[in-house]
């Protein structure tokens, strides 16, 4: 082979792959053959001395300058931000509402609050009267004390303390002093007893209906019936008398014979001991009145 090959084969070698052999075995005849190269593998350095940095360093020809790249406009953002920082007015009001605080319950109200309810038992069946209601009412209705020998109780009835007629809540309290009444009967009796009806000084609005006369009968128990001595009725008006005498074939006759009618306080304690018996002012002035009236009158 002649020099000018071997400077080309030399120059082709110095690119950076090894240069072929200078020649080639010879094969066939009349040395002229079909010629096979054989290449070798450029080298690999499998060296673990070199740095992660130099793994991962960029060729100068990429460098990329952030600067130069389009970045979109804080518009671009205003539909989907969102503020970490604080919430919104709304968020921050509707938070404060999901949290409110339960107001304390003192030990003193939760007392107070289960006084506001009274559960009773009248004819086997329980009922539960709203005290709050007829706070304003339950002095129609008090202990009169006793009288003979035994545990005869008095009790005595006050029609002037009864709610007016014209009160949008008058059925429900009338409801809830019904059966404050008829439990109340029940506590205060143990043995006979009678019962002064004051009907003096209470206005047309504040009588009781008759209907809720009629419930009253019909609620106490036999028992109390049994016991029961006397009916007085002190003052008696022309109404009262009206309502008793359309009530009376809805009651006994052994009932209707232990009404009676009493004119005057005077007429009253010849019949029972009025140590105990709780008199209204507005009763009293009644009484006077009609004592006067009576006087002057003959």
């Amino acid at each position: 082979m002649d020099q000018t090959h071997e400077r080309k084969m030399s120059f082709e070698g110095a690119e950076g792959r090894p240069a072929p052999p200078t020649s080639l075995p010879l094969q066939g005849q009349g040395g002229v053959a079909s010629q096979r190269k054989k290449l070798s593998a450029p080298p690999i350095s499998l060296s673990l001395d070199q740095s992660e940095d130099d793994l991962f360093d960029t060729p100068d020809d990429l460098d990329i300058n952030v600067d130069d790249l389009d970045t979109p406009d804080e518009a671009d953002y205003t539909d989907h931000e969102i503020d970490w920082e604080e919430p919104q007015a709304s968020q921050r009001d509707s938070a404060k509402e999901a949290v409110e605080p339960i107001p304390t319950y003192s030990a003193q109200e939760e007392r107070q609050d289960s006084k506001l309810w009274r559960t009773v038992i009248i004819g086997e069946q329980e009922h539960r009267i709203n005290m709050k209601s007829i706070e304003p009412y339950q002095k129609v209705i008090s202990h009169g004390g006793y009288y003979g020998n035994g545990a005869n109780a008095i009790i005595v009835f006050a029609a002037c303390f009864l709610p007016d007629s014209d009160r949008e809540d008058y059925h429900e309290i009338m409801e809830n002093l019904f059966l404050y009444v008829i439990s109340t009967l029940e506590l205060m009796v143990a043995e006979d007893y009678m019962i002064v009806y004051l009907n003096g000084a209470t206005p047309h609005r504040r009588m009781p209906g008759l209907n809720w006369l009629k419930r009253c009968y019909q609620m106490i128990d036999r028992r109390l019936r049994k016991n029961l001595k006397s009916f007085i009725i002190v003052h008696p008006s022309w109404f009262i008398r009206t309502i008793l005498a359309i009530t009376k074939p809805f009651i006994s006759s052994k009932f209707s014979s232990k009404i009676k009618y009493v004119n005057s306080l005077a007429e009253l304690k010849e019949l029972i001991p009025m140590e105990y018996v709780h008199i209204p002012e507005c009763i009293i002035r009644l009484d006077e009145e009609l004592r006067e009236a009576a006087e002057s009158s003959k």
